[in-house]
């Protein structure tokens, strides 16, 4: 029996839905910026910080109950990813997460090295990897992006993957267009010629359910403030090549995994609101195990967003003056909306929708080569709109019609 998303109760979980601007309901279409904040992540962290917070390795109460918050929520964190506890650590955010493991991975590579990056990636997992190459001495090689079909160019990744490749770096999900990239496929690749794969799911985590192990990935990283959390970054690395992964961290400090990788005090408050948006997720999916809920919950999420997202996209394309940027209709997508208007720029869009109380965004979302490469950067790069589990498809309607207004200069 299909089990019925009831995204009005949903929609009484997060308490900024009760916001005005101008007299008018805010409508939060700039998930892909990042979520707004589930009650049970808020009461996590307002909880921790009520009860009183404590740095880890005491004997008090304090200290020994953030040690419990951080296990918790490794644990939430693991069954959210399809990865071991052990695997999973914790930081300011992905970009610096990821600055960190390519310096730690790059200790190895040599002017006989090269990595593998995409045109369609958020910056954020391209240039910690050029950085660290460039360090070395190794080559870059960059996978082209199809400006028609906003998808990666199969033939280029099979090329530009060799036996001299350390790493590919690419995303699960675009951020700018939604494309969801076929990450398996590019890991047996990557795999057949000794590779790392590290994957950016920032994007994907709040509307897809994720197994790292299932798509081929060696390294996995996301951040909370994406679903329905704070900022915090969470990233899992397989086991074995964690272990042996020479860390930049302070002489006194753990050189056991995950803990060497966290370096200095962690967000513990934020820790705690990670594992309560974990434990929103799980509320909405079915199962006897956490994992189960969670995977459970996600099916749900990317059922009524794909949907949403769809009826969204064709009433778009309906409107005369407006480009969509979609891939395929075939090719799998997050919910995410990007698209111009003709004779408005990006910027402009925003602040007419904003007179109707949408909440959307202009520019290039760091997709930046992608923008280069459908040359629309200096003409203010897209308009984006991203849907989430609390949308409806009543705001999507009106957004639609006051789209349409603005289409034709009204």
């Amino acid at each position: 029996m299909q089990r019925t998303f009831d995204v009005q109760a949903v929609r009484e979980q997060f308490p900024a839905l009760g916001r005005t601007h101008n007299g008018r309901a805010v409508v939060y279409f700039d998930g892909p910026g990042g979520s707004q904040v589930a009650w049970q992540a808020i009461d996590a962290m307002s909880g921790y910080m009520e009860r009183g917070g404590a740095n880890l390795h005491g004997v008090f109460p304090t200290s020994t109950e953030t040690e419990e918050i951080l296990a918790e929520t490794r644990l939430a964190a693991a069954d959210f990813l399809g990865a071991a506890p052990d695997e999973v650590a914790f930081g300011a955010n992905m970009t610096t997460l990821t600055f960190a493991v390519s310096r730690a991975l790059a200790r190895g590579w040599d002017r006989d090295s090269e990595i593998v990056v995409t045109e369609l990636d958020h910056r954020a997992n391209v240039d910690p990897w050029l950085v660290a190459a460039a360090e070395q001495g190794a080559r870059a090689r960059w996978v082209r992006v199809s400006s028609e079909t906003l998808t990666l160019d199969e033939s280029d990744l099979e090329q530009n993957i060799n036996e001299r490749t350390k790493l590919v770096a690419i995303g699960l999900a675009s951020n700018a267009v939604g494309t969801v990239n076929d990450v398996a496929a590019v890991a047996e690749r990557a795999h057949s010629t000794g590779a790392f794969v590290a994957v950016d799911a920032v994007h994907a985590a709040p509307h897809i359910p994720v197994d790292y192990n299932a798509i081929g990935a060696d390294i996995i990283t996301c951040s909370a403030y994406k679903f329905f959390g704070p900022h915090v970054g969470v990233t899992a690395i397989r086991r074995d090549l964690f272990e042996k992964m020479g860390v930049y961290r302070l002489d006194p400090a753990p050189d056991r995994i995950p803990d060497k990788l966290e370096t200095g005090t962690q967000n513990h408050e934020g820790i705690a609101g990670v594992k309560g948006a974990l434990d929103f997720i799980s509320s909405l999916g079915e199962g006897t195990s956490q994992r189960e809920k969670l995977t459970s919950a996600m099916q749900t999420i990317e059922e009524y967003e794909a949907a949403l997202a769809e009826t969204f996209r064709t009433a778009l394309m309906n409107l005369p003056g407006v480009k969509l940027y979609a891939a395929p209709e075939e090719v799998r997508k997050t919910p995410t909306i990007a698209f111009r208007v003709e004779g408005h720029a990006p910027e402009e869009v925003c602040e007419r929708m904003l007179e109707h109380g949408f909440f959307i965004a202009a520019g290039d979302f760091y997709a930046s080569t992608l923008a280069e490469k459908l040359d629309i950067v200096d003409n203010g790069g897209f308009v984006r709109a991203g849907l989430a589990p609390y949308n409806t498809e009543e705001e999507v309607g009106r957004f639609t019609e006051a789209l349409g207004g603005v289409a034709r200069g009204e």
